[in-house]
């Protein structure tokens, strides 16, 4: 089989994805931003990573199945293009309109393109209990039994530490930036932990790094949480406004879920009773927990 993945960001989103390669027996192709393709490039036999920019030369061949996990008109319009037998994911009607196929909408109802409006799919996505690669993967007709992530090998940094804080959060959630990591890092200190925020780094390679030369990732839902459950490091990792479902903990997350997630549930706006809900206090017994256990 030749298959075509298109799965462009954010770069956590691409990390979560590539369990699916431990069970696509075929030649991959896989179109990503250009700034991903360090994460792919080598990861597994048979597979070819090629940037949005160049993504032209992912049309030298005919392609089996298409595997479409972006919701934007551009990249369906790219893909009518494309030689394919069979397409599982978002594409462009007829109309002009992006529609999904039927046996992805068990991930796409619950999306931007949702056949049932923003609203309701925000709705569906509160109820949802099955992670990504569970819906991703039941989709294709696979069974997802806890495949992992793929990584390359990470670079070499002088960052190290007993725990690293990744506090930081974008502009697109703001909500995620909890708003006691100071307090915790002054908290582990006290304790005789090493204690790191984690710097920005010019390649993902080293930010990477970072993240494995600690015992614990504390954070947000965000790509440090990926890359600590991409490298087996252990990690705590908080929930203000994002679903907890979704992610696949691998048995080496423990996740705080905010009481007021229900209230700020997938809200992009900043509200700051969203980063103070949890407490100081329940951070810190999880953390202290996660690295007893990772001195064990």
């Amino acid at each position: 089989m030749k298959v075509l993945i298109v799965k462009l960001g954010a770069t956590g989103d691409v990390v979560r994805s590539t369990p699916l390669l431990r069970r696509l027996t075929a030649d991959v192709t896989w179109v990503t931003a250009a700034k991903n393709k360090v994460l792919l490039d080598g990861i597994a036999g048979g597979l070819r990573c090629v940037s949005w920019e160049e993504r032209d030369q992912a049309k030298d061949r005919s392609y089996d199945l298409v595997i479409n996990l972006e919701d934007v008109l551009e990249v369906a319009g790219f893909l009518r293009s494309v030689k394919s037998e069979q397409l599982f994911g978002a594409y462009l009607g007829t109309d002009g309109q992006l529609r999904y196929t039927n046996d992805s909408r068990q991930w796409f109802d619950l999306s931007l393109i949702s056949l049932y409006g923003k609203e309701q799919a925000d709705r569906l996505k509160a109820k949802n209990r099955r992670t990504y690669q569970e819906l991703i993967f039941e989709g294709l007709g696979f069974r997802f039994s806890g495949e992992e992530y793929l990584l390359p090998e990470p670079a070499v940094t002088d960052l190290k530490g007993d725990v690293a804080i990744a506090a930081e959060a974008g502009p697109v959630w703001p909500m995620k930036k909890w708003a006691y990591y100071d307090k915790l890092k002054n908290a582990l200190e006290e304790r005789g932990l090493v204690v790191n925020f984690l710097r920005t780094r010019p390649s993902l390679l080293e930010h990477m790094a970072d993240v494995c030369n600690h015992r614990c990732l504390v954070s947000g839902d965000s790509l440090p949480m990926h890359l600590a459950l991409g490298t087996r490091t252990r990690c705590v990792s908080i929930f203000t406004c994002t679903s907890p479902w979704e992610i696949y903990g691998y048995g080496i997350q423990t996740k705080i879920v905010s009481p007021l997630l229900e209230e700020f549930f997938y809200q992009r706006r900043f509200e700051e009773g969203a980063t103070t809900a949890i407490p100081l206090d329940e951070v810190l017994k999880a953390v202290l927990e996660q690295f007893a256990v990772s001195q064990s």
